[in-house]
């Protein structure tokens, strides 16, 4: 039985029982599971191995069978160390793992799905920029974001999708982005309502994003919405750790989204018919693939 089915649920227990939203979490799968919370621990550490071993090797330089993605996480990695980056290392290097972690998902490599293999980029590549500013950061601590991560998403995925055939992108790369928000709060000593106040902001910033993948394939545009996903979480979480809040409750910015992916056309839900596959030159690359 779940001990929480709202963000709001979610973030009274937490103030409640002065908790943090991961022990939550954690609880939450104990409860569900069977397990004990130290086997829950290890299953998400294993998955957070999983997640570094695809950082590391989309930063090496992998390209996609069909070739539409690759070598970008290794060209923002050269960015980064030339000096002339723009916004930031942080924002950089989560972009630069963001992109890693999808171009392997594109080379079919060995990823995490946070929430799914399409979105997969932005909630390790928030994490790992944050283990690059903070090289001290522990192994437990990077656990536990993703179990505060996860509490979010498991809202999402009962309440409304995280599928992008059922609610476009948003409910793709804009649940992970607003995932990694309110983990990235947490992480840095906010509370419960301020993480539920990042979830919201991150949401809002990406209702309405549209999945219309180039010849129905998860590489373009995916790969860079995660990079867009990472940085907005960034900004977010800055937001809300600032003491800025959503106007929107988070669990109603979640309902919006939901209602939103109800009334998109089914060629901007994952057909590879509308929006950017539709492009001449979209059109141009599915030919070049598959052939007409």
């Amino acid at each position: 039985m779940a001990i929480f089915n709202s963000i709001n649920q979610l973030v009274t227990k937490a103030q409640n029982e002065q908790k943090s939203i991961a022990d939550i979490m954690i609880e939450q799968e104990v409860e569900v599971s069977g397990y004990t919370a130290l086997d829950v621990m290890n299953d998400m550490l294993a998955n957070l191995n999983i997640m570094e071993n695809a950082a590391s090797e989309g930063i090496g330089g992998v390209v996609s069978t069909t070739g539409l993605t690759g070598m970008d996480a290794l060209k923002m990695q050269k960015y980064i160390e030339s000096g002339k980056g723009l916004s930031g290392d942080l924002n950089l290097y989560a972009i630069a793992y963001a992109v890693s972690t999808n171009e392997v998902n594109a080379a079919m490599g060995q990823i995490c799905a946070t929430p799914t293999a399409g979105s997969a980029g932005v909630v390790p590549g928030v994490l790992f920029a944050m283990k690059q500013r903070n090289p001290d950061l522990t192994r437990e601590e990077m656990v536990k974001f993703l179990f505060t991560a996860g509490a979010f998403g498991l809202v999402v995925a009962n309440n409304a999708s995280i599928s992008g055939a059922a609610g476009g992108c948003q409910a793709e790369v804009g649940s992970a982005s607003a995932m990694a928000a309110a983990a990235l709060v947490e992480m840095n000593g906010g509370t419960p309502e301020m993480c539920a106040h990042a979830f919201a902001i991150a949401l809002k910033n990406m209702l309405g994003l549209v999945c219309d993948p180039v010849a129905g394939l998860v590489e373009v545009p995916c790969v860079k919405r995660n990079a867009a996903g990472a940085s907005n979480a960034l900004t977010a979480a800055d937001m809300a750790l600032a003491g800025i809040e959503s106007r929107i409750p988070a669990d109603e910015v979640v309902e919006a989204m939901y209602k939103i992916g109800l009334t998109m056309p089914s060629s901007l839900r994952e057909t590879g018919r509308g929006g950017l596959a539709a492009t001449p030159t979209g059109e141009r690359l599915k030919q070049e693939l598959f052939g007409s």
